[in-house]
């Protein structure tokens, strides 16, 4: 599973260009006090997480929804051989009368 974060593109769709702008909304509009970095790095960075009480005053100030913050590819991911299926896959020696030998 992958997930893609909108905000910047959420906040252009609402003509919100810079991180202070968007500073002052959440401020404004949803209550929410953070520091210019804090914003700057929601802005341009992808975030491994972020609190509740964040996406909702995102979500206050730019009048959007979750859905227009986050894009979830739901693809499933494959997932690593096991050991036994790495011998399955493996060319099997053979003796000196054609048969096939058990792996090492």
């Amino acid at each position: 599973m992958r997930i893609r974060w909108k905000l910047r593109m959420a906040a252009a769709q609402r003509e919100i260009w810079t991180g202070t702008q968007l500073r002052r909304l959440l401020a404004e509009r949803a209550g929410l006090q953070l520091s210019s970095a804090s914003v700057s790095a929601l802005f341009t960075k992808e975030p491994s997480q972020i609190k509740l009480s964040t996406l909702i005053a995102l979500c206050t100030a730019l009048e959007c929804t979750p859905n227009d913050l986050f894009e979830v590819d739901t693809t499933p991911v494959a997932q690593p051989a096991t050991a036994e299926g790495q011998h399955a896959r493996e060319p099997r020696a053979v003796n000196a009368q054609g048969r096939s030998m058990p792996p090492l």
